[in-house]
């Protein structure tokens, strides 16, 4: 039992097309909308405030929130809190150290953990390779442990380590 209407079947297929071409217009800007830029994405995550502190005090969070894409190895609190005491004062006096050993954190370039895995090193936007391993299933990047990988950003990713890595003549 089909009853032809072609005028409430050619108003169903406008409808129905122009339905289904604002979605494709509208799904990349509204996921787009909701991922972050590096630096935004973990000030929102709450555990990076020195991260961001040093970032903010080298001049490098305009940088990280730029286009990318970028790969951040990025120290937690937690991370920075393992170092002698006295140092991240000390590092966040001293631009061009400070500077050294963020820049260090950074890859260019977007690696997600399933490239990590597959490569030894990768070169850092301080000019130094990280020196990549993976031991019993884990992954550290110039001994670093990565305690979580992948988080997306709208400029790169974000892999959380347990460590500051320092860079070898440190």
């Amino acid at each position: 039992m089909f009853h032809n209407h072609s005028g409430d079947a050619q108003l169903m297929f406008k409808f129905t097309t122009a339905a289904a071409l604002a979605a494709s217009i509208l799904l990349p800007l509204s996921t787009q909308a909701q991922t972050k830029d590096i630096v935004t994405t973990a000030v929102e995550a709450g555990s990076f405030s020195t991260l961001a502190a040093a970032l903010d005090a080298a001049d490098l969070i305009g940088v990280l929130q730029g286009d990318g894409p970028f790969t951040v190895f990025a120290p937690n609190d937690a991370a920075f809190a393992k170092l002698p005491e006295g140092t991240v004062e000390a590092l966040l006096a001293d631009k061009e150290a400070l500077t050294k050993i963020l820049t260090f954190h950074v890859v260019p370039g977007k690696v997600t953990s399933d490239a990590v895995v597959k490569i030894s090193e990768a070169s850092t936007v301080a000019g130094i390779n990280a020196q990549i391993e993976v031991k019993m299933g884990e992954v550290y990047v110039s001994g670093a442990k990565v305690i979580k990988a992948d988080i997306a950003a709208s400029n790169g990713v974000i892999h959380v380590i347990d460590s500051v890595m320092l860079p070898p003549d440190f």
